[in-house]
């Protein structure tokens, strides 16, 4: 017989921020468990809650800083990880008592980390180091002392198998972890350190168990998907990996997000628009449009050469899905610097945007640009551009009725909308982030994680609602 947990083992797991993080809370998770820690939804029943934190902007550290006064209100040992907590450590501790604070060093004993803060013992928290200096500069020779005994923790790298704390067919796979990338706004790279890839062959070895935990679609993610395999000397490693994970037996979908537009090589580009199984799907991280601010922020090209890029994508593809990510009031950003952001956006076409206001992060080289804007002036902007964006969207969803599509069901809407209606999302969807279709005429036997073929009709704003063709899609 298998022994009970302990009751005062108990542990809720709240995640905040961006779906790498869903992945290391879920290899958290499996560590927990392997140390015999049982996994409850509400704060109210736990002994212990991980709260793993996001530390991106402004209003993602806020959110992390609620989450875990929330925790601490259910009367359970509240533990801070992730970002924020790397980053800041013993100064969040000192901030916030309330809670216990690890930093990534203490991934790998988590179960033992919990069992201390459970037992009373006390626990310094870290002082926060630049990550980026922990590893070799040169690409090559840092994928090799990643396996050296007394290598950084990384979070994503040595894969333990994970326990899921998402339901869905759906699941996100990290491919990397840190980022080379300078961008002047941006202090990732400090807290999550230098870019490394994980081996092919742990990847496919995730994929493949995800798959038996049910999963039938993986979003791959990373801090950039499109340096997978620089490190090794191999920049066609993703080109070369794709199609295996699409042949991955159960898996039916597999889609690529954070993709860098000044990365996103040919061969690459082909790839994601034409292999079967895998979504022509590009999550591009834009970020602006004027080619002049766009060197401010220490990012390449501009309207012309994203436009380009589109069209190259949309050639192969025609029906493929476009997102982005935008930046509203950077240091020295002009009016015009913000019309040829619009001018970009309504020749762009895109399905997705999301449109974000600038703001200090220390240890950025923007906190030392002259040029800075009132917030007054930054939230209008962000006003102006939501307001078009949402607008622009509505439109491109528009343009989808009469198009054929394959949408994933996720969710059986029968009961609600009448019998064989199922909601999911198309190849153009990010099952998170952007829209949903609701499919009806959905055969009888229908289940979760199943692709099916159907027909635009008419759209709910970004939303689409699509008549199923009969038989349904199989692969």
């Amino acid at each position: 017989m298998t022994a009970r947990p302990d009751p005062a083992r108990r542990v809720a797991v709240v995640t905040l921020g961006c779906a790498r993080n869903e992945v290391d809370s879920e290899e958290l998770a499996g560590r927990l468990a392997a140390g015999g820690y049982e996994f409850v939804e509400d704060a109210d029943a736990a002994d212990a809650v991980l709260v793993n934190t996001c530390g991106f902007i402004e209003s993602a550290k806020k959110d992390s800083v609620d989450a875990i006064l929330a925790a601490a209100d259910s009367g359970a040992r509240v533990v801070a990880v992730g970002c924020l907590a790397e980053r800041y450590g013993s100064e969040l501790a000192g901030a916030l008592p309330e809670a216990t604070v690890l930093g990534f060093d203490d991934y790998a004993a988590i179960g033992d980390r919990l069992d201390d803060v459970l037992t009373g013992r006390s626990l310094a928290p870290h002082d926060p180091r630049d990550r980026r200096t922990l590893l070799p500069i040169s690409p090559v020779a840092r994928t090799a002392a990643v396996t050296a005994p007394d290598a950084p923790a990384i979070p994503g790298h040595g894969w333990v198998q994970r326990r899921r704390l998402a339901s869905g067919p759906s699941a996100a796979l990290k491919l990397a972890s840190g980022c080379d990338r300078r961008c002047a706004f941006c202090a990732i790279p400090a807290f999550r350190g230098s870019f490394v890839s994980r081996p092919p062959a742990e990847v496919l070895d995730e994929a493949r168990w995800l798959a038996s935990q049910g999963v039938t679609e993986l979003v791959l993610v990373s801090e950039n998907s499109t340096s997978y395999g620089k490190d090794a000397g191999d920049l066609r490693s993703l080109e070369r990996l794709l199609p295996q994970l699409a042949a991955v037996e159960g898996v039916v979908r597999v889609r690529v997000a954070y993709l860098q537009p000044a990365e996103l090589r040919p061969g690459l580009l082909e790839v994601i628009a034409t292999t079967p199984g895998v979504a022509p799907y590009f999550d591009l991280s834009f970020q602006h449009a004027s080619p002049s601010l766009l060197r401010r922020m220490r990012r390449f090209g501009g309207t012309e050469d994203f436009l380009a890029l589109i069209e190259r994508a949309r050639a192969l593809a025609p029906a493929a899905g476009l997102r982005t990510n935008v930046i509203l009031g950077f240091p020295g950003e002009t009016e015009d610097d913000v019309a040829e952001l619009e001018r970009f956006l309504v020749e762009g076409r895109l399905d997705a945007v999301g449109v974000f206001g600038y703001s200090d992060e220390e240890g950025t080289e923007a906190v030392g640009l002259p040029g800075k804007l009132d917030g007054a002036e930054i939230d209008a902007r962000v006003r102006r551009i939501t307001d078009l964006v949402e607008e622009l969207i509505a439109q491109r969803a528009e343009d989808r009725v009469g198009e054929r599509v394959e949408v994933l069901l996720t969710e059986d809407a029968s009961a609600e909308a009448g019998a064989g209606t199922w909601v999911g999302h198309a190849a153009h969807q990010d099952p998170d982030a952007d829209g949903t279709t609701t499919v009806t005429a959905v055969p009888d036997a229908a289940v979760p994680g199943q692709l099916v073929a159907a027909e635009v009709v008419s759209t709910e704003g970004v939303d689409l609602v699509a008549a199923a063709f009969v038989p349904a899609v199989a692969r």
